[in-house]
């Protein structure tokens, strides 16, 4: 069914065992689920726990795309500020998507807490780090507008930020305490062991090939056997291909990429001490965060050109250690991989209804643990009678952004680029 390629550190490190389980033949269901990731597996969950007969459809194994390559920051909100979110989403649906979505973390960790999903949680906050002076105004604002919401965040200068960090090359950060981190394979293959307790079916290895619709049913053909269902959900975001034509059109999508020491132990001691994930304000933005066993996981856009034992993104990663943590003595690296992000033109995702009874929740823009979360609840909501003007955000059709092959050509050969510098 697989061929036992670990896609990331997490693949490896992650207590929650793995699930495998073939399409017995054809089948029916009451909701077909195309993803075995956040957005399927919540959908399930929540779906089955609503008394719905619901079915995983997953091409590889559980968590093989994005899911399992995320960099496990558990963030609230999206990119844009509040402000920003409720002028683009106007009155209605402005400040109910900043409300749930600033509540999202939450609800991730009272997931994690219900099910005693084993997946490294912490509680501790996350850092958006100002690479730069420049970067503390845009900060500032945040601060402003989510502390006039009541939120828990609190700016931090250039001393508190390095007492947090280990690093004194940040100007200052935004501290987000109702956020965190988890290893992000160990959450989902933690969600799809809840669904599958709540009464959710999961089959692995078996690719969707096409979608028809017959009469009120859905027709969900597989290399495997072929779903009857009343419903279907497309979970498959970043990872999307030419199941349902055009919708790989709706979003450009952007390589990241991550690498993994060996533990630090008593060396990496001071180094982001409470495990709180960090990313920066830089236009190529990097992260950085710890394991439970006290790896540093360093990351950036683009793809991993080499592995973790030689090649310019190794020499990219260690110079970037080196620049913020000069006392390291030899960094060894145990493990390299890249994932895809699903980048929407105005930085928030969408909810499509593709046809009557078919939708996709999809364009996470890095937010992949919240929204996937988040968004597969309310298809479990939606499909047993929830008004679509309670959903998060507007549902909508397919539109299409131009030239996607071209945004993602331009956006990898800058990646490079970036990499290509900072790694001399």
């Amino acid at each position: 069914m697989t061929d036992g390629t670990k896609v990331s550190l997490w693949d490896r490190s992650a207590e929650e065992p793995d699930h495998e389980a073939p399409l017995p033949g054809d089948a029916t269901a009451d909701v077909a689920i195309v993803g075995g990731g956040y957005t399927g597996l919540s959908t399930a969950l929540h779906g089955a726990g609503k008394g719905l007969d619901c079915l995983v459809l997953e091409a590889r194994r559980i968590g093989h795309g994005g899911s399992g390559r995320n960099a496990g920051l558990v963030n609230a909100g999206v990119w844009h500020p509040p402000g920003a979110v409720r002028a683009a989403l106007g009155p209605t649906y402005g400040p109910r998507f900043v409300e749930r979505f600033g509540a999202a973390p939450e609800y991730v960790f009272s997931l994690i807490e219900r099910h005693q999903i084993r997946c490294e949680a912490t509680r501790e906050g996350t850092i958006h780090a100002a690479h730069a002076a420049s970067g503390l105004k845009g900060l500032v604002g945040r601060h402003a507008e989510w502390s006039r919401l009541g939120a828990p965040v609190e700016m931090l200068d250039r001393e508190q930020v390095a007492e947090l960090t280990g690093t004194r090359a940040f100007a200052g950060g935004l501290l987000d305490r109702r956020a965190g981190t988890v290893n992000p394979m160990g959450y989902v293959r933690g969600l799809a062991r809840a669904a599958r307790g709540a009464g959710a079916r999961i089959a692995t290895g078996v690719r969707v090939t096409a979608l028809r619709p017959d009469g009120a049913q859905w027709i969900v053909e597989t290399d495997r056997g072929t779903v009857r269902a009343r419903a279907v959900v497309l979970g498959t975001n970043a990872y999307t291909d030419e199941l349902w034509p055009g919708l790989r059109n709706v979003f450009t999508t952007i390589p990241y990429f991550q690498f993994a020491t060996a533990p630090l132990g008593a060396e990496g001691a001071t180094i982001l001490p409470g495990r709180q994930g960090l990313w920066d304000t830089a236009k190529i933005m990097s992260s950085l965060r710890r394991d439970a066993a006290g790896r540093l996981v360093v990351g950036s856009m683009g793809r991993v050109m080499g592995d973790a034992r030689d090649g310019l993104s190794r020499r990219w990663a260690e110079k970037r250690l080196r620049r913020l943590f000069p006392h390291l003595g030899e960094i060894t690296f145990e493990e390299a991989w890249h994932g895809e992000i699903a980048l929407t033109p105005d930085h928030l995702p969408r909810i499509h209804q593709l046809a009557q009874n078919l939708y996709t929740p999809i364009g996470y823009n890095g937010r992949g643990i919240t929204t996937g979360t988040v968004f597969g609840r309310a298809m479990a909501e939606l499909l047993t009678g929830m008004d679509p003007a309670d959903l998060p955000l507007p549902m909508s059709g397919v539109r299409n952004v131009p030239a996607t092959d071209l945004r993602a050509r331009l956006f990898r050969t800058a990646f490079a680029a970036n990499q290509i510098v900072k790694a001399l």
